[in-house]
C-alpha cells in the first residue's frame, strides 16, 4: 500500500527538498522516517479520513506525527518548491502549454471556519472557501489562491496569475510564469480585469457578457474544469476539516504535486 501511495519517483523528487532533521535528545519516542510519515500524509489526503483514523498497522505513526510533518514542511515551503521542480521537468520535456492559459475558481464548504473563509452565497451564507486555480492548456496547476467563498472571481485574477510558479528550464535557463493568451469566463469580463492581464504581457480571452454565455465553456475553457475535477479525487479536498489555512493550502499543494507528476507519465 505505501510504496502505491509514494511511488519512488515522487519520493526520489521529495528526498533532496527536505530541511535538515531536527537534533532529537537521548530517549523519546521512536522516530518515523520521512517515507513513512509521507506515506501516512499522502493516506490522509486521498481517503479524506480525519488523521485521528489512521491506521497503526500502516507503520506511518500517529495521525499527529503526520500532521505536525506536513505542518513543518509547508513552512519550509517544501511543497511549493516540490511543484516548481516537477513543473520544470514537464518544460524541459517540452511538455508545458504556455500559448494559452484558463483561470477559473471552486467553492468548497469549510466546516470549521477560520482564516480564508466566508459565507457561501450559492449554499444559503454557510462558511466556504474558494480556490483560484490557473493551468495551462493541458490541465496542468500552474498556480492558485485561496479566499472566503464570498469573495468574487474577478478580484483574484491578478493575485492568482503572481501566484504562478516560476518554472526554469535547465539550473542556468531563464524563469517563465506567464503564458502567452489567458482563457476566463463572463465573471472576469471588466476592463480592468483585461488591461490587468494586458499589464503582465498576458493577451485577454474573456468570454464577454451578454455575447458568450458561461454555461457553454468553450473550446478551451473547459480545461480547467477538468483540473477541478482532478483535485476533487483527493477527498480531503471537497470538504476541508481544517481550521488552519495553511494545512488546507498545503494538502492543495501537494494534491497539484501528484497532477503534475501524472503529467509526467502521460
Amino acid at each position: 500500500m505505501g510504496r502505491c501511495l509514494l511511488p519512488d519517483d515522487l519520493w526520489h523528487e521529495i528526498a533532496p527538498l527536505r530541511p535538515p532533521p531536527r537534533p532529537r535528545p537521548k530517549g523519546g519516542r521512536r522516530f518515523i522516517e520521512n517515507r513513512a510519515a509521507l506515506t501516512g500524509i499522502l493516506f490522509v489526503l486521498r481517503s479524506g479520513l480525519r488523521r485521528e483514523m489512521l491506521p497503526a498497522e500502516m507503520g506511518c505513526g500517529s495521525g499527529m506525527t503526520c500532521w505536525r510533518r506536513l505542518r513543518d514542511r509547508q513552512a519550509a515551503g517544501v511543497w511549493v518548491r516540490l511543484h516548481g521542480v516537477l513543473l520544470g521537468r514537464l518544460h524541459e520535456a517540452d511538455q508545458l502549454d504556455w500559448s494559452r492559459a484558463s483561470l477559473d475558481s471552486a467553492s468548497v464548504p469549510a466546516k470549521k471556519r477560520g482564516p480564508a473563509t466566508g459565507p457561501n452565497p450559492t449554499d444559503r451564507g454557510k462558511p466556504g472557501t474558494k480556490r483560484h486555480r490557473v493551468v495551462d492548456a493541458r490541465g496542468t496547476p500552474f498556480g492558485l489562491t485561496f479566499t472566503g467563498a464570498n469573495r468574487h472571481d474577478s478580484a483574484m485574477m491578478a493575485p492568482t496569475l503572481d501566484a504562478i510558479t516560476p518554472v526554469r528550464s535547465g539550473r542556468r535557463g531563464r524563469q517563465r510564469r506567464r503564458p502567452h493568451k489567458l482563457h476566463a469566463d463572463t465573471a472576469y469580463d471588466t476592463r480592468a480585469r483585461r488591461q490587468e492581464c494586458r499589464a503582465r504581457g498576458i493577451v485577454p480571452r474573456i468570454a464577454r457578457r451578454g455575447i458568450e454565455s458561461s454555461e457553454k465553456l468553450g473550446l478551451h475553457r473547459w480545461v480547467v474544469e477538468h483540473t477541478h475535477a482532478w483535485f476533487n479525487r483527493f477527498r480531503r479536498l471537497p470538504v476541508p476539516y481544517e481550521r488552519r489555512a495553511d494545512i488546507y493550502q498545503a494538502f492543495t499543494t501537494l494534491a497539484a504535486c501528484i497532477i503534475t507528476l501524472n503529467q509526467t507519465r502521460r
